[in-house]
């Protein structure tokens, strides 16, 4: 069966090596059974050129055209983007700060045509990445207008710190790839649902490399991402390109959205619908 719901899907995704809306396609089902091994064994999972390059271009070219509008951090962050909490020691992660260089191009500033927004739209898309993850439960675009679908910007000499989604599940696409660095670099499933597991993430934060996992995209690359469970970073950037990623998001909660001071952390501005969010735990876990 195909579905084709979705016009100029083959504008957007390269469907002549992945055809995700034909459901019968032996390439469809392996492709599945290939990227949810890795999630459950790594975390994440990489499928390789599979954005048209026509589209990734049509990205960059917004990114560069938006890149004034980012928000860039002016103070230190946890690896939760949560406030300071003096219950715990000096030495506790959740007291573990660093500046945070990179910037952020918010969601609501992306036109209505954006070439990022029509791939997020896709719902064959959705569909493909609930089907990879294999949990069993509805997937939802995320609901935060500021975070649905950012674009992450890095200048040369800039990093992103060891850090955790407030969203369960991410999918990346480079856009624009640095000349130097620039390696996503993440700790499969350090934390799940209830459990912090703060021992482990203490070490990481203090050098330990064992459990780390370097992952080097390339522009067109659809990264699929526990980013809420397993703690990753982005190594610091060189030459005198800058590096732009897609970040579309996805959650179970059709109404989850970051709390007030993640929004605040991450885009430099909250809604009243971030601060009812701030009433409501769903996994028990730090964001």
């Amino acid at each position: 069966m195909v579905e084709d719901s979705n016009e100029n899907l083959h504008l957007i995704i390269n469907t002549d090596a992945y055809p995700i809306h034909d459901f019968e396609s032996k390439i469809r089902k392996d492709l599945i059974a290939q990227i949810s091994l890795e999630l459950e064994e790594k975390g994440c999972a990489r499928i390789p050129n599979f954005i048209r390059n026509e589209l990734i271009q049509e990205m960059v070219d917004e990114a560069k055209n938006l890149h004034d509008q980012a928000f860039w951090p002016t103070e230190k962050q946890n690896p939760y983007a949560s406030p300071r909490d003096e219950s715990f020691n000096a030495e506790h992660p959740r007291n573990f700060y660093t500046l945070r260089t990179n910037g952020f191009i918010a969601s609501d500033l992306l036109p209505e045509n954006s070439p990022l927004n029509r791939m997020y739209e896709l719902d064959i898309l959705t569909r493909f990445v609930r089907e990879a993850l294999r949990t069993g439960k509805p997937l939802y675009r995320y609901a935060d207008p500021i975070a649905r679908n950012p674009y992450s910007v890095m200048e040369p000499g800039q990093d992103f710190p060891w850090h955790f989604d407030g969203n369960e599940f991410s999918i990346s696409v480079l856009v624009q790839k640095a000349e130097k660095g620039g390696i996503f670099e993440y700790v499969p499933n350090i934390r799940g649902p209830g459990e912090e597991n703060y021992e482990n993430v203490k070490e990481v934060l203090n050098g330990d490399r064992t459990r780390v996992v370097s992952l080097d995209l390339e522009p067109g690359d659809l990264q699929i991402f526990k980013g809420r469970y397993s703690m990753h970073r982005v190594s610091r950037i060189g030459g005198s390109r800058s590096r732009y990623i897609g970040i579309p998001s996805y959650t179970h909660d059709p109404y989850r959205m970051n709390r007030p001071h993640h929004s605040m952390t991450y885009y430099g501005r909250s809604t009243a619908l971030h601060e009812q969010r701030e009433l409501i735990s769903v996994d028990g876990l730090t964001d």
